[in-house]
């Protein structure tokens, strides 16, 4: 088996069409199948399923598809590490995110690893929960931040932020701050939420706040971004419950009001591959 022949099968299980695969590849159709029929021959199983107007995988095929992409991940990430390694950099540190890590947690590794690590360097990128756990697993990503209960095996996980709830509404709202002592008071506006897109834990976490509050909220609008439910409830389009420390960094027409006596809380947590061989991610980890 060559490298080509795994180059060849991911495009083909990508693309699930041989014509559209060959001129990714710049190969001809025949010659491409002819490669796929050599790597099934050699693994002695069937690939794929095909016949005039459709190709799927096998099982074995979506089982290797997973497997190739790990090893074609692990390959370019070795290709990017040895040109930094040459030009006398440690390494390039892949970071995931959601995007309450960018309002304090993120600067302040990334201040430390500057002073401490100077020369790694980080490619940073805004993920969901599930992408970011996904990408970990992949090797796409070496490090990141999530809300999440708990985290597939082989994959370790470490508290670095425990966070109250706060209420963010419009800055010219009746309710003061000093006024605030329930979020029942609210029960008759309209509710802005993070998607559930964001952090399925999440979501319920504030669900649970207006349960025991004793009302079903009226939603109007969901995003996974703060500033975008930042910004609507500045227009008056609802109110929203937020992580505390999301409050920090945003110079908007809004009050935040941390939400007094509720048991709830939320956690975000850094999650990294217990078997990553990333150089860079064992300069970083005793940062956290």
């Amino acid at each position: 088996m060559e490298l080509r022949h795994l180059y060849y099968f991911k495009a083909v299980a990508e693309e699930l069409n041989y014509r559209k695969a060959s001129e990714r590849l710049f190969i001809s159709q025949p010659g491409l199948s002819r490669q796929i029929k050599q790597l099934e021959e050699m693994l002695g199983v069937q690939l794929f399923e095909r016949d005039k107007k459709h190709v799927e995988l096998t099982a074995a095929g979506a089982f290797l598809k997973e497997e190739v992409d790990f090893v074609l991940n692990h390959l370019e990430l070795t290709k990017s590490q040895l040109k930094l390694i040459a030009s006398g950099k440690v390494g390039e540190l892949r970071v995931g995110f959601l995007g309450s890590a960018s309002n304090q947690i993120l600067p302040d590794l990334l201040s430390k690893l500057n002073t401490q690590q100077p020369l790694v360097s980080t490619s940073l990128e805004e993920l969901s929960n599930s992408v970011q756990v996904e990408m970990i697993q992949k090797d796409k990503i070496d490090l990141g931040f999530v809300r999440m209960a708990s985290v597939p095996e082989g994959l370790e996980m470490k508290t670095v932020l425990r966070d109250s709830f706060s209420l963010v509404v419009p800055e010219n709202h009746p309710i003061e701050i000093a006024d605030f002592f329930s979020i029942s008071q609210f029960k008759d506006e309209s509710f802005i939420l993070f998607s559930s897109d964001y952090s399925n834990l999440y979501f319920e976490q504030i669900m649970s706040i207006y349960r025991d509050a004793g009302f079903s909220p009226r939603i109007r609008h969901k995003s996974v971004h703060a500033l975008t439910i930042f910004k609507l409830v500045e227009c008056g389009l609802g109110v929203a419950i937020i992580p505390s420390s999301l409050k920090e960094g945003y110079d908007l027409k809004v009050r935040f009001m941390e939400i007094p006596g509720i048991p709830q809380f939320t956690e975000l947590s850094a999650i990294w591959k217990s078997v990553n061989r990333n150089p860079a991610l064992k300069q970083v980890l005793p940062l956290i």
